[in-house]
């Protein structure tokens, strides 16, 4: 089914309800007056008692860089690569002067690197490796980085360790590529090597950490823990907790949601699930009392001895970088068949804490904007279009805690090839607590790609829906407990992937259009009472709040 431009405008509905960005967490109290004004949904007026523990509507207040921020500090101009030799007309190669200003700018300690008006020919991938940098163009109608290589190309084949001939540049890296610097060294040196690597945030074989302390039981929705010994833990430090499975799988099943069906779930056989645990859950402490640590959000699961909870080191973040204000175009070829891309990718973050991209197009692409093992960064008013990507947004490799706002995904230029893919917004991998919001997506799905990601939240989107899920069989369930499907209108009717109730457990679709089932056809993984909720069916635009996001922004204490 078709759709027009004025369709899509005409259905993606703006709300703005207030944002704090201070640290103090609301108070139950305040949460209903949280809504927009009209009738607000019965799940919501639920939620006003529970904030942090609901059972089917995760806490996704603080997602985002800086908690959310709706004003992130930039910091001051200190390069422009005019300066080191970067032509503005696309007759010669300035990656090369680029790469050099965003070095520099890191190694004096960050800093604001400017691409002034113009179109830039880039023969290499951009990195930034160093925290507190950000590249800045004129604006993404202003400054054009055009791309003529892709990763393949520029750095090596990269094969899945997995197995398998699939490119794992059909998930991974950037062309504008922020990771911090000895981090993205290893990787691409195992690349090179062909010893396929782990992503995050501890090693390409998850070994490089250490156990700062080791963590007391806590509930999911507590912001303070008790831990053993606080002597190694600091005020504004970032830390990981880790979470390990038992030889039974309970943490799994409490990734779940518990009951009946996760319990007789066989979750032996799915290897590529497993091996995503340990959970990672990067955060920053905020105070250290005694034995108490309080955290910046509240915590994303229970603590339990039997899943030997600790706070650890991570490797050394990316902190306060960002990219903004650029069209990054790439040379137009034609799409790969389904996992052969070759890297013509746009802008990765990985390893990233508290970063950002803000009005940033990518054009032409094979994987638009990606979060690997990042956390806590925005994407703010991105989009995606040219001849069609196979993922335009990805999200895994346990990715938490981000931010999607005002995206959008263009409809595509040239038909699909043959053999091709579109997913959508993707997410993957245990990745948790992540919010798509204010979207509009011409084409592609809500693509929950296996790996069981659990708590993520998609709202006040438009979606022509009509791209598929992938996932291998061994990476076990799509859904994890609590996803949030909130005022979402659905171009074409159909539900997959939207209208979740009979396939996510203790999940809510609330204020979704009509939908029938068509094309691709789930069935739950899990046996028995999924205790999803279903409510203002047939109604996006009416439900209240509008946007499941910015009401929980709006809670103050």
């Amino acid at each position: 089914m078709g759709i027009t431009r004025r369709q899509f405008v005409g259905g993606a509905v703006a709300v703005g309800v207030a944002a704090t960005t201070g640290f103090a967490p609301p108070s139950a109290a305040t949460v209903g007056r949280a809504a927009t004004l009209g009738r607000t949904t019965t799940l919501w007026r639920e939620y006003a008692d529970a904030p942090y523990t609901h059972p089917q509507i995760p806490y996704v207040g603080r997602a985002g860089a800086r908690r959310g921020a709706t004003r992130l500090d930039r910091p001051p101009v200190v390069a422009n690569v005019l300066t080191y030799g970067a032509v503005p007309d696309g007759s010669a190669d300035s990656a090369a002067a680029v790469n050099r200003a965003l070095a520099e700018a890191g190694e004096r300690g960050g800093g604001t690197v400017l691409v002034p008006p113009g179109t830039y020919r880039i023969d290499d991938f951009l990195r930034i490796g160093h925290s507190g940098v950000v590249l800045r163009g004129a604006g993404s109608g202003r400054t054009k980085l055009v791309a003529t290589k892709h990763l393949t190309e520029l750095i090596g084949p990269y094969g899945s360790r997995y197995g398998g001939d699939k490119s794992s540049w059909s998930w991974a890296g950037g062309l504008i590529w922020l990771a911090p610097r000895a981090r993205h060294a290893s990787l691409v040196a195992a690349i090179r090597a062909r010893a396929w690597p782990f992503e995050g945030w501890t090693g390409n074989r998850r070994d490089e950490w250490e156990t700062l302390t080791t963590v007391g039981p806590a509930r999911r929705g507590d912001w303070t823990v008790t831990v053993d010994d606080p002597s190694a833990v600091r005020r504004g430090e970032l830390v990981l907790l880790r979470l390990a499975d038992d030889a039974g799988h309970t943490l799994l099943e409490h990734m779940a949601g518990g009951g009946a069906g996760p319990e007789s779930y066989h979750w032996d056989d799915k290897t590529k699930l497993t091996s995503y645990v340990p959970y990672e859950w990067p955060v920053r402490v905020v105070s250290v009392r005694g034995r108490k640590v309080t955290l910046e959000r509240p915590l994303p699961l229970d603590v339990r001895p039997e899943w030997d909870p600790r706070l650890t080191t991570l490797v050394e973040p990316l902190t306060g970088s960002g990219v903004e204000g650029l069209t990054l175009e790439a040379v137009e070829t034609p799409q790969s068949p389904h996992l052969l891309d070759k890297g013509y990718n746009g802008v990765t973050f990985q390893c990233a804490y508290d970063c950002w991209a803000e009005d940033v197009v990518v054009r032409h692409v094979d994987n638009g904007f990606g979060l690997v093992a990042a956390s806590a960064c925005t994407l703010r008013r991105t989009r995606v279009e040219g001849r069609g990507s196979h993922h335009p947004y990805f999200c895994r490799e346990g990715a938490h805690d981000n931010l999607i706002e005002d995206f959008r995904i263009a409809a595509r230029t040239v038909p699909a090839p043959a053999g091709t893919q579109l997913h959508g917004i993707n997410v993957e991998g245990l990745s948790s607590y992540n919010v798509w919001s204010r979207g509009v997506m011409e084409m592609g799905t809500f693509d929950t790609h296996r790996g069981m990601p659990f708590a993520n939240v998609r709202t006040e989107i438009t979606v022509e829906n009509n791209g598929r899920h992938g996932g291998d069989a061994s990476a076990g369930p799509l859904y994890g407990a609590r996803f949030a499907h909130w005022n979402v209108t659905v171009t074409n009717g159909r539900a997959g992937l939207v209208k979740i109730d009979t396939i996510a457990p203790y999940s809510a679709t609330v204020g979704i259009s009509e939908v029938t089932e068509f094309d691709q056809i789930d069935v739950p993984d899990f046996a028995g009472e999924l205790h999803a909720r279903v409510e203002a069916y047939g109604t996006p635009g009416a439900v209240r709040p509008r946007n499941l996001y910015e009401a929980q922004r709006g809670l103050r204490r």
